[in-house]
Parts: structure tokens; sequence; C-alpha cells
């Protein structure tokens, strides 16, 4: 049997509806981010897209942290946990992720997106009888723990506590109740009402899961997130992070009571029985971490840069979604329009950013999402901004003009 003709009616409906996904060979060789080299084009690209929304990945001390633990004991993790738990580097990091969410103890995970997953699905199938009310547009990892735990769900309006009340009120009291949603949602650029949510909640004496990895290290005075910003953590039952994006490493983790902790290192596979971050990763992250504890600098230049595009953007006439975190999104209005504009800005421009389709972002929104960092120079800025306005003007007289309609942003599967 030919194996490969039982996927070619995927591949080829994939193509039909232009969401094939083509990835970069991008690095760095005597380039600075946001700056690399592109090997398939064989010149030097600009990045508008990179999850490294601070840049720490560059940061000289967290290199000098890496650097200095690959010396002293390798790049090996060294097996799982439970088998051989011999980085100190790796505690160190969870003490400091508790300390910074204001819980009692923290877990590590390879990923975010596993932690997710792994510990909704570990909470909610666990514990007999929960109902999870769960956010419309949560994302993928989410939805998958949801579904991967057999709970009962009830999906609630985005960012709509009110409807989260009309749903939890309706649910046996005696039954236990857990509100999964996140802060920041990355494709639509908007942020939850924490407090608010957590209100709701509390009135149904339900948990709340808070997914924070588009928050933590760039909101509230020491980077622990939204709902630092909002003087929530308290309130807060599960806070999931992660080391991959504005910290600049990689790598997820959950933050909790120090019994409910130890209940998802007892009871979740994908921790059990997974290899774990390796010591040098772990050093780097506890470097990043403790530095934007401290240090403001990062994000203040970041909201300038933000500022600073958004503003430029407008000044040429450019569509903009409304956004009012560090994600500034461009409608695109269909599929084939996005890949070939991102296509575009690479080959003609030198300008590095993925076209977002479905499933990441429902049908007829897809876009481009930018993500200025503080390393992005006003020349960058200026070449950005004169690439999509040679493009939409083009488009615009052959009578392509693209426009975004508030359409429902709710994710089509679950």
């Amino acid at each position: 049997m030919n194996f490969d003709q039982l996927i070619e009616p995927h591949l080829e409906l994939i193509k039909r509806k232009h969401r094939s996904r083509v990835f970069g060979d991008l690095e760095g060789p005597d380039c600075h981010f946001p700056q690399a080299f592109d090997y398939r084009l064989q010149r030097r690209v600009t990045d508008w897209c990179s999850s490294d929304y601070l840049g720490m990945s560059e940061h000289p001390a967290v290199l000098a942290a890496m650097r200095d633990v690959i010396d002293q004991t390798g790049g090996s993790a060294g097996g799982t946990r439970d088998i051989s738990e011999a980085s100190r580097y790796r505690v160190l990091l969870e003490k400091e992720l508790a300390e910074l969410h204001g819980k009692e103890s923290a877990l590590l995970f390879t990923s975010g997106y596993v932690a997710n997953e792994a510990a909704v699905s570990t909470l909610a199938g666990r514990i007999s009888e929960c109902i999870v009310f769960s956010d419309a547009a949560n994302p993928t990892s989410i939805i998958e723990g949801i579904q991967h735990s057999g709970a009962e769900c009830q999906i609630f309006r985005h960012n709509d506590p009110v409807d989260l009340e009309n749903r939890l009120v309706g649910a046996e009291p005696w039954r236990p109740k857990l509100v999964c949603f996140a802060s920041v949602y990355p494709m639509d650029g908007d942020i939850a009402p924490v407090g608010d949510i957590c209100d709701v909640a509390d009135r149904y004496d339900a948990m709340t899961y808070l997914d924070e990895a588009h928050a933590v290290g760039i909101y509230g005075p020491t980077g622990g997130g939204l709902a630092e910003r909002d003087g929530a953590m308290h309130r807060l039952t599960v806070i999931h992070g992660t080391l991959g994006k504005a910290f600049g490493l990689m790598g997820g983790y959950i933050a909790g009571s120090a019994k409910l902790i130890d209940f998802f290192r007892s009871y979740t596979p994908a921790f059990i029985f997974t290899t774990p971050l390796p010591p040098a990763f772990a050093a780097g992250a506890l470097t990043s971490v403790r530095h934007l504890k401290s240090s403001s600098a990062e994000r203040d230049s970041l909201l300038e840069r933000i500022a600073t595009v958004r503003r430029r953007l407008l000044e040429a006439a450019l569509p903009l979604m409304p956004s009012n975190t560090h994600i500034v999104p461009i409608p695109m209005g269909g599929p084939r329009r996005c890949r070939e504009t991102s296509d575009e800005l690479l080959m003609r421009f030198g300008i590095y950013v993925q076209a977002v389709n479905y499933p990441a972002v429902p049908l007829g929104t897809e876009r481009l999402c930018l993500t200025p960092t503080p390393l992005h120079s006003d020349e960058q800025i200026d070449h950005l901004v004169a690439a999509l306005k040679e493009i939409w003007s083009r488009n615009t007289t052959r009578g392509r003009r693209i426009t975004h309609s508030p359409a429902s942003h709710e994710r089509g599967s679950r």
C-alpha cells in the first residue's frame, strides 16, 4: 500500500484553500535579532513576528549564564526528573517562578503548550464530576487539555463575565467547577477582564486557571503578567506561563499552591515521562526572569516601539485591527491574500512575517501579526511601513481594498 496516497487528499485540500504552512530557514551568522540570515534567499531579513518580545534571547547575562552551565554540566537534560533530578537550576527556576506569581510552588514543563494541555487535562480529568467553563477564544492547548480530560465543558463568550455567570448559575452547586481563560489573546491583541472573571468564579466557588503565556515578562511591575498588573494573582488557582516568549528561552510552567503542584507532579504523565529542560536552558531562563523582575527598561522600550509602529501604520492609512497589547494585527481579508502578502514582504523587501491563517484564527479573519520589540530600529520601522504601503496601494488600485469587519472570534472546533 502506498501510504502517501492516503494523505495526499488532505494536503491538496490545504493547498487549494491557501493554508499550506511554509517555514523559514533562518539563522543569525553575524546577525543580531531582529535580523537573521535567510538561507533560501541568501540574504539578511528582518524578523517582525518573533515571540521573543523583549529580545531576551540575546541578553548578555542570559547568554553568559547558559555558557557557564554548558561548560560545567554539558548539554544533556540527564533523563526524566523521577529518574535523574540532577539539576539545581531547575529547582531554583521553579522557586523563582512561584515567587514571581505570588504562589507557593511551580512546576516546569518542556513547553507552554505541553504545560497547558497536561495541567488542564489532569486537573479536570482527575477531579470527579468537574465541569470546565472555557473562554470561546482559548488557545488550542487548553482546548486539547479539556478534550483529553473527558470532563463536561461549557463554552462562554469571549471575555464575557456575564455569559460565564449565566452558565455557572445553571450548574449543580455540589459539582467542582474550573474556569479556564487567557490574559492576552495574541491573534486578536485583546486582554481579559481578569478581575471581573475572578469575581464571577468566586461567587460560584469555582477554580480559576489563567494562561499568561503572552503576558509574563511584559505586564506588571515585575513581569508577573496581567494578573500582577491588575492585582489579582492571589485570586487565581493556577497560573500558567511560558519561558519561550518574553523570557527568550524555551519551556512552560504552572504555579499554584504546594499541594496542587504536588498533585500535578504525581499525576501528570506529560511531566512524569518527559525529558525536562536541560540545565543550561533552566539557568538562562532563571537569569532572564530575575533580570526582568528588577528591570523595567525593556518593557518601557517595548511600549514606545509599539506606539511608534501603530502610529506610523495609521499615518500611512493602513488597516489595523483593534489592539491594546503588544500584538499589532493587520487584517488580510482572506487566506490567499494573507499568504501572498507574507511571501512578497519576504521575497521583495526582506521582511519576515508569517501569514496567520485558519485554524490559528477563524476563517475570514486571516491576518499578519506584527510584534515590535525594543530592538527594532527606526530605519526598520520605516522599511516595514513603506513596504506595506506599496502593497496596499497596489491592491487598492486593483479594487482589492481590505477592510476589517468584526466577525465572531469564537474558534469553530472544540
